[in-house]
């Protein structure tokens, strides 16, 4: 007990309803609950139970989904009073919900129901020092991402909670659909993927690498529709598609997605983003072809899955505006010009 202690319990009905359902021991206490009468109400057959240490159900019976996810979080929280910390945010501090509940949160339909979860997996600063217990299984990171709030809860970005969830299974059927799931369902693009599962460590298991060829594939196939569709709904010239070009000749320039040979333009979709190599050092195959490409004074329009995906007019625009200004420019050699 402290100076700050009520000498009779406080109602909770002040509580939100889940909040008022799952509270720890430093909530109980602050509410002027005796650790005797604590120990009374769990005892079996008892009003209330507890769920993980320092956790409370307030009610016979079993927790619901909410309650265990919110049960999950209250486990991370300090078991005494502690002042506010930069960079906490929320009831939860910086913990937030990732691998398959996240998944589940996401309403990815490849993700098995919260209720039939045995673990909550939940990603915590690499820092704290607390267990795994129950059904609640830490994971620890030395850069949180940003978490975003999902039914009022902090819940890890898909691309993370992908890579969380895939280093759990080892179900390659499972693991094949929820890959495909989050780029298929529009979740994210697959290059977050892949630059999570690199950061996992993952993509050096054999079955995980050939998922994310099959995502890479995936990714593109739904970037050429855009880019398709991009061309079409704002009526810009037809190019030819896939296409590889070569001087006469000579030498393979490089393949492009779309070429413009009246204007010497070409349109590259970049599947790769900010995606970087280990190492650190960045992904530079593309852009060699494409100052290759310049110096031959053919532009190339650089494109990506995400901004086809939200800003089509923008980019739309961008390969209008390159070409126009061709007419502007000295013509390129010509180049032969093959089908991928």
């Amino acid at each position: 007990m402290n100076p700050n202690t009520p000498l009779s319990p406080r109602p909770l009905h002040h509580l939100s309803d889940v909040h008022h359902r799952v509270l720890t021991t430093r909530q109980l206490r602050d509410h002027g609950m005796p650790a005797s009468e604590l120990a009374g109400r769990c005892r079996p057959g008892g009003p209330w139970q507890q769920l993980l240490p320092g956790v409370y159900l307030l009610h016979p019976g079993p927790a619901t989904s909410e309650e265990r996810l919110h049960a999950a979080l209250m486990y991370t929280l300090p078991r005494t009073s502690v002042p506010a910390q930069p960079g906490r945010s929320g009831p939860y501090g910086e913990a937030m919900i990732t691998g398959l509940a996240a998944l589940a949160l996401h309403r990815f339909t490849s993700a098995p129901p919260l209720l039939a979860l045995d673990r909550i997996d939940v990603l915590v600063p690499r820092t704290r020092r607390l267990r795994s217990a129950g059904f609640v299984r830490l994971l620890r990171a030395h850069d949180l991402p940003r978490a975003r709030t999902v039914t009022g809860l902090p819940v890890a970005p898909v691309a993370h909670a992908v890579a969380d969830a895939v280093a759990q299974l080892t179900d390659v059927a499972a693991v094949r659909r929820l890959l495909t799931e989050a780029v298929r369902g529009g979740h994210c693009e697959a290059t977050a993927v892949v630059r999570e599962l690199a950061r996992a460590q993952l993509l050096g298991r054999p079955y995980i690498t050939e998922a994310v060829d099959a995502l890479l594939a995936e990714g593109r196939a739904l970037a050429e529709g855009l880019m398709y569709d991009m061309v079409r709904e704002h009526a810009l010239p037809a190019p030819l598609w896939n296409v590889e070009l070569r001087m006469p000749g000579g030498p393979l320039l490089g393949a492009v997605d779309a070429y413009w040979p009246d204007h010497a333009v070409a349109a590259d979709i970049d599947m790769r983003g900010a995606h970087r190599e280990e190492g650190g050092a960045p992904w530079s195959e593309q852009s060699r072809k494409r100052e290759h490409l310049e110096r031959l004074g053919i532009t190339v329009v650089r494109l990506t899955p995400k901004r086809l995906r939200e800003a089509a007019e923008e980019q739309a625009a961008v390969v209008r505006t390159a070409l126009v200004a061709s007419a502007d420019r000295e013509p390129a050699p010509y180049v032969v010009v093959l089908p991928r």
